[in-house]
């Protein structure tokens, strides 16, 4: 048996445990973990440093060390509070969503239930580490967490805190979450879907097509995060600017910052010039057609560069955005449907019917009206914290939280009942199908 089938055998084997212990019990766990991580803060930022320093000097982008920064914006707090929002929230098994009696004594029910075992394969973003840990046993769900070469110190610290409080304070099954620190073999792990229900990678999307390509099991996720935003002619231009450097100046390195503007070209020259320099003011480089172009003559033109053949098919995940022209919000919406990742997109504008029919139109798992696309986030959502981003429109769409990491399973209660006795199975009896 390789050791790559052992870790997954031993996840399937720790969910049957897992899934059967108590709310009360999941939730000290995620107290536990959020103690113990917050005791070693200096321990875990230290190690940040060393995998920055790393990063660094290997000429990593710096879109990909921004995200490797664990102590960036308070993200290290933001990553310990998301444990406990997660652990306060409603217990997401066993919920029934169904209860149909079928026959006197013979009652049907549909009950949420876990998905299974999570193999979780991500880059840079060590906050996925306590993320996936806190929303997988909360839910009830096994995980194997692989992180990239970048975040390793970071990692390794990491999950040896969540390992050891795992086995030494709570009832989970040490196997239920498994924090691989070793150079196990993705491809070796892709292979065991007789035991990992669903892969959620998060990285790049030379990462995310590649696992697409190289696996049976389902994947959850998104490739790129290309957002956009279209600005209608009938606007309020204080929103509109405080909407679209929000959006792309509050963290460009994010999936949800957005990457092109849409302007209708009915709008003011004076009002195009004063949207696009509070980009540049922000020291945002705006990549523009010739028609934007030619409107931006008394702007700063270092930061104006013309744009090429896939600038509006790409993630810039920096302070880069294209701007160009369309004529209407039908027109905002085709250009959109056809460039965008399909991940988060918003509408300015005062007109309820224009923003009604934009947000019936796009077909992205987030469509916004007169708000930042940085809202995307599961905490931002209430959900605690997230899994991951979906753009998938089977099962999970969007922030992925705990509802997204549940299924559900039908159970059948009878007393000796038998098919054969009902007609369609060889008997006269009919059923009831009457909602309890």
């Amino acid at each position: 048996m390789s050791g790559a089938e052992t870790i997954a055998k031993d996840a399937n084997a720790a969910f049957s445990v897992l899934k059967t212990l108590i709310n009360e019990e999941r939730s000290f766990a995620l107290q536990k973990i959020h103690d113990s991580l917050r005791a070693h803060k200096d321990l875990i930022l230290e190690s940040n440093r060393i995998d920055m320093k790393n990063a660094a000097d290997n000429n990593l982008s710096s879109s990909l060390i921004k995200r490797l920064d664990l102590s960036n914006s308070g993200k290290f707090d933001s990553m310990l509070q998301g444990i406990l929002d997660v652990a306060k929230l409603e217990d997401p098994v066993g919920k029934v969503t169904l209860a149909r009696q079928l026959d006197e004594g013979l009652n049907l029910y549909r009950v949420s239930a876990p998905i299974g075992v999570l193999l979780i394969i991500f880059e840079s973003r060590p906050e996925v580490i306590a993320n996936i840990t806190a929303l997988a046993i909360k839910s009830g769900n096994s995980a194997i967490l692989k992180g990239g070469k970048e975040s390793y110190q970071t990692f390794k610290i990491m999950s040896d805190i969540v390992n050891k409080t795992l086995q030494q304070e709570t009832k989970v099954p040490e196997a239920a979450v498994q924090l691989i620190q070793s150079r196990e073999e993705v491809g070796d792990l892709l292979l065991q879907d007789k035991y990992i229900d669903l892969v959620i990678p998060r990285g790049s999307n030379e990462l995310v097509r590649n696992i697409k390509a190289n696996t049976k099991i389902p994947v959850m996720g998104h490739a790129d995060g290309i957002c956009s935003i279209y600005v209608d002619d009938d606007y309020d231009i204080v929103k509109a600017v405080r909407v679209i450097v929000d959006s792309k100046t509050n963290y460009p390195a994010g999936c949800n910052a957005v990457e092109q503007l849409l302007l209708n070209d009915k709008i003011d020259d004076n009002d195009i010039i004063y949207m696009i320099g509070a980009l540049i003011d922000a020291k945002v480089t705006v990549h523009v057609t010739p028609e934007v172009k030619s409107k931006l003559t008394t702007l700063d033109q270092e930061y104006i560069k013309d744009t090429v053949e896939d600038s509006f098919d790409k993630e810039y995940l920096s302070f880069d955005i294209s701007v160009k022209f369309v004529e209407s919000v039908k027109d905002a919406i085709k250009h959109i449907n056809i460039h965008s990742s399909k991940h988060t997109e918003s509408i300015v504008t005062e007109n309820k019917e224009r923003a009604d029919v934009f947000m019936k139109g796009i077909d992205s798992a987030g469509v916004y009206w007169n708000c930042s696309t940085r809202f995307a986030d599961g905490f931002r959502y209430g959900f605690g914290t997230e899994v991951g981003i979906s753009t998938n429109k089977i099962h999970a769409r969007g922030p992925v939280g705990l509802e997204g990491l549940m299924s559900y399973q039908y159970q059948l209660r009878g007393d000796g009942h038998i098919v054969g006795e009902y007609v369609g199975g060889g008997g006269e009896k009919e059923f009831h199908h009457k909602d309890l």
